[in-house]
């Protein structure tokens, strides 16, 4: 009789908090949650947005200031993560472009032919885009010697001007004790459920027992 009335008082002290209450609980939980898991996201793609503008205007040292300002972030905050991560595509070019210049200055033979190269694509285009590289490499082809011509130009790795960056599985955000929160109530629901479950199953056989 006593295991009866304690099953009894723990269904009914269960019972006090009803699962419809924990439900809109975690609805609010989870609606919170994705809003702050959505401004984090924005507030890297604007940061990665300031990269791509200083990438554009060719200062070094603001693309460095942006850069880390954008791993920070990334490394603080959850769901930052870069998918496709980010390629410094002007500064390649710029970088392409030197290494050209450098080639079509040399005197040698080989230095010659850029010269010709860039004299036929520079007036083509106004700036470094990949139709003027491909245009280059397309009038470096026609010499004999152009497919080897074209290694021996210094391009820089293109692996150096890409950038990614993680973010961790959970940051102490808002975003981060948002999540923490849902996870905590979904859980509170289910042990809520799987208590009551057992219980009346226990208070069941004592019946049957009687």
């Amino acid at each position: 009789m006593a295991d009866k009335k304690r099953i009894g008082r723990t269904i009914k002290n269960l019972q006090r908090v009803k699962t419809w209450q924990l439900v809109i609980l975690l609805v609010l939980a989870g609606f919170i949650a994705a809003t702050f898991l959505r401004l984090n996201s924005v507030g890297m793609a604007q940061r990665r947005d300031a990269v791509m503008v200083a990438d554009k205007e060719g200062d070094t040292e603001k693309i460095i200031e942006r850069l880390s300002d954008l791993q920070q972030y990334v490394s603080s905050h959850m769901n930052t993560s870069m998918s496709q991560g980010l390629y410094l595509l002007e500064s390649y070019k710029r970088a392409a472009k030197q290494a050209e210049d450098a080639a079509s200055q040399d005197e040698n033979p080989n230095g010659n032919i850029y010269k010709k190269a860039k004299e036929v694509c520079a007036p083509r285009f106004t700036v470094y885009t990949d139709a003027y590289l491909q245009c280059t490499l397309g009038e470096l082809n026609k010499y004999p010697a152009g497919s080897v011509l074209i290694d021996e130009v210094n391009y820089p790795d293109p692996n150096l001007y890409r950038h990614q960056y993680y973010s961790p599985l959970w940051t102490p955000d808002f975003a981060g004790f948002a999540v923490l929160a849902t996870i905590i109530i979904a859980l509170m629901i289910v042990a809520r459920t799987i208590s009551l479950i057992i219980l009346r199953l226990l208070l069941y056989r004592h019946y049957r027992s009687a």
